[in-house]
């Protein structure tokens, strides 16, 4: 074990930190930049709003449970900084990019640019005891959620997406999503544990709605009527394993501290059906999407290997195996190490690339960074397992 604990810390701390130490920091106008190449040279000056909170939390936790760096602490206030500043429209819901000086330019109906805003004020409030900033993630929390409960008070008055009164359906993106944020400002406001419990409690029954035992899956979207699969529709036979599988470690964490059985058998079955149905056998890797029926797919990178799967996957993994030394668990653990770090991680230029095709080459040109992928899934997915191995 202290071989493979060596490997991930000398791929955090010697290569993913540094490169966005280097590349990501926008010593001009503050925040990170994540739309560069493989070498770091930046492509695109847009900022993505997810990625301040995402890269806020990251080198908050970092700081918090690996190393002591004030650099860190410094990276991760500049990205709130910016945030605050330029990422917040006057009805308080955030933008999900805006310019590189901080001039918006588009907005989103979802609510992830603040449940990550809200992790980062939590996470770098535990690092600093600055009231501030818990004060800032529990009234972003109390927005959220109440968008969540009832999205007619969403104060982003906008055309949704679909026609609900045609077909009204929900997304397991988003109690899942709130399941980790509300974990996570659960451990910032400690005083508040049994609100946050009973909220965590609820959000796990909505998790459930979306496995459904007959095709041992969890579906992505489900009918917000009746919480049935709506076949005749694509979009809604789609499965994404890597969400299924970064579900399934957020329950059995859960699981964990409240020792709940029921629970912890039941990510555990969440996560082998997902892995078995995401894992290619012709080629290796965790392929994105999947019709539950085996038709085609809509989007068409249904078949490519993306970074955060297998970081997700690797967590889960050993989190599983940690917990109950089943050797099946450290086995998927081990092949898909073999496999991403093999793939994705870049040993000429750090970090790991975003986008594989399916025969496992990256894209070309390749990229490091854009919009959607920052100092995140990796290096969480390091130091989460660099934790579990110290124990």
């Amino acid at each position: 074990m202290d071989k493979i604990y060596n490997k991930f810390s000398d791929e955090l701390l010697n290569s993913c930190v540094p490169f966005w130490l280097k590349y990501g920091v926008d010593s001009e106008y503050g925040g990170v930049i994540t739309c560069v190449d493989r070498e770091g040279k930046i492509y695109s000056t847009d900022k993505s709003v997810w990625m301040q909170g995402r890269c806020a939390w990251t080198f908050s936790y970092i700081y918090n449970n690996i190393e002591k760096d004030e650099k860190y602490l410094k990276f991760a206030k500049s990205c709130l900084d910016f945030a605050k500043n330029y990422c917040i429209d006057k009805d308080k819901r955030m933008y999900f990019t805006v310019t590189r000086e901080g001039k918006p330019l588009r907005k989103r109906r979802y609510f992830f640019s603040e449940t990550f805003y809200i992790i980062a004020n939590a996470e770098y409030y535990m690092a600093t005891k600055e009231q501030e900033y818990l004060n800032t993630a529990k009234e972003y929390f109390e927005l959220v959620y109440s968008i969540y409960k009832d999205p007619s008070v969403d104060p982003y008055k906008i055309t949704p997406k679909v026609y609900s009164e045609t077909r009204n359906t929900k997304a397991l993106a988003n109690p899942m999503i709130l399941l980790n944020v509300t974990s996570i400002l659960r451990d910032a406001d400690a005083q508040n544990y049994n609100y946050y419990n009973d909220i965590i409690s609820g959000l796990i029954e909505d998790i459930k709605c979306f496995y459904k035992e007959e095709y041992k899956a969890t579906f992505e979207n489900v009918s917000a009527i009746d919480n049935s699969v709506i076949l005749e529709s694509s979009p809604c036979r789609v499965i994404n394993p890597g969400h299924d599988i970064e579900c399934s470690w957020f329950l059995l964490e859960e699981g964990i501290k409240r020792n709940d059985k029921d629970l912890i058998d039941f990510s555990a079955t969440m996560f082998i059906n997902a892995f078995e149905l995401g894992w290619d056998k012709k080629y290796g890797g965790i392929i994105y999407f999947k019709d539950i029926l085996g038709l085609p797919v809509e989007a068409y990178e249904h078949d490519m290997k993306l970074w955060w799967p297998h970081n997700e996957t690797i967590i889960a993994s050993l989190m599983f195996y940690n917990y109950t030394k089943d050797k099946k668990y450290k086995e998927i653990f081990d092949k898909v190490c073999d496999y991403a770090f093999k793939h994705f991680s870049d040993k000429e230029y750090g970090e790991w690339f975003g986008y594989l095709r399916r025969d496992g080459l990256p894209t070309e040109p390749p990229c490091k960074g854009h919009t959607y992928k920052g100092p995140f899934h990796v290096m969480r997915m390091l130091a989460k397992c660099m934790i579990l191995m110290k124990k």
